[in-house]
């Protein structure tokens, strides 16, 4: 079937996948976004010998949400390590420093989603490398079978 599209006919409509893909990813990231927001609300861990007072008065970040260390997670030294495996430093407005479970880090998923998408581009470059390469084999063997037929008629 593709073989009997015309190319500005290809062209229109991998712009239109394209251009669809892009609008599911925004809409994906908002509603994303949301669910994450509320369930960091609503998300209730067990914080051993730690206070709570971010809860109630205004803090600063001392250290953004950074991975806990292998030995954090298997000792289960600091209980905000056990649930999530990210961890943050806080100091209220009072002066005490807590250390807070937090999400998984932006930029790690950033740097995994751009390791996925470089990937899926070089299977798809790879990819159409194959194909054009089978079609030029192809287009050569019908242009010598039409050749052939062509000298045997003459």
């Amino acid at each position: 079937m593709l073989e009997n599209c015309q190319r500005h006919h290809m062209l229109l409509g991998l712009g239109a996948l394209t251009l669809v893909t892009i609008v599911v990813l925004i809409v994906e990231s908002r509603y994303a976004a949301e669910g994450s927001v509320a369930r960091r609300r609503n998300q209730q861990f067990v914080i051993e010998n730690n206070s709570t007072c971010w809860k109630h008065e205004p803090y600063t970040v001392v250290q953004e949400c950074h991975p806990c260390t292998d030995f954090d997670i298997v000792s289960r030294s600091l209980g905000v390590c056990i649930h999530t495996h990210y961890k943050e430093l806080l100091r209220c407005q009072s002066g005490e420093i807590v250390t807070k479970s937090c999400d998984r880090v932006a930029l790690i998923e950033q740097r995994n989603f751009l390791k996925f998408e470089l990937f899926t581009f070089v299977l798809g470059v790879l990819t159409y490398l194959a194909s054009y390469a089978r079609d030029r084999v192809l287009s050569r063997r019908n242009y010598m079978r039409i050749e052939r037929q062509l000298n045997r008629v003459q």
